[in-house]
């Protein structure tokens, strides 16, 4: 029998030496129970000793990002942007949008800095810039987030609810949302096959 897959980097730190799984990936194990995360990955964009937040990148909606700007008044002229799918973030906020996005010289109203590349921004300022045609160069929106209370990511992890992998923009924003879980499985050296093959064995 092959060996287990492996759950990334052991123990990714903050700057304060505090375990930190920010700018990953959790890709779901196949026996994850809860049908909210079942086959999905999470790009992790805040953790901290008092919980966690993140948004599902590979589960599409029938919404398009055309429809989702008509609905808050704002014209997007952009057709083949418009055309892409607004994606299921999380069971959280799912009345609200969420835009993972690559940096600019804007700031917006309401933005969570993951890194020195990536934010996230939950105020409509970042929608309106991209219908104005001088929004982010990159990004993704989802309705909804998922979040973690202190501890219980953690918790999950013991559980081996989900592998953890460092995460590549490029999956989020070039691969094809129905391909990222394959190709985040990849960085591990994984494929599904092999990861289904395992799934009942301790």
């Amino acid at each position: 029998m092959s060996e287990a897959p492996s759950p990334g980097p052991a123990s990714p730190t903050d700057q304060t030496g505090a375990f930190c799984l920010a700018n990953h990936f959790l890709i779901a194990m196949p026996g994850m129970a809860d049908p909210s995360f079942s086959g999905t990955v999470v790009y992790l964009c805040d953790h901290t000793p008092r919980g966690a937040l993140g948004i599902v990148i590979n589960r599409p909606t029938d919404l398009t990002l055309g429809k989702l700007f008509e609905r808050v008044d704002l014209q997007l002229e952009d057709e083949p942007l418009g055309a892409s799918s607004v994606l299921y973030g999380g069971p959280v906020h799912t009345d609200r949008g969420f835009v993972l996005h690559t940096h600019t010289d804007v700031e917006y109203d309401s933005s969570l800095r993951v890194n020195d590349s990536l934010s996230l921004t939950m105020s409509r300022d970042v929608l309106q810039a991209v219908a104005d045609g001088s929004g982010p160069p990159k990004l993704l929106v989802t309705l909804g987030h998922a979040g973690w209370a202190g501890g219980q990511l953690e918790q999950e992890l013991g559980l081996n609810a989900w592998l953890t992998v460092a995460a590549d923009p490029a999956i989020i924003f070039d691969v094809p949302a129905r391909e990222r879980f394959a190709a985040a499985l990849q960085l591990l050296g994984v494929d599904q096959v092999m990861l289904s093959d395992q799934a009942g064995h301790a």
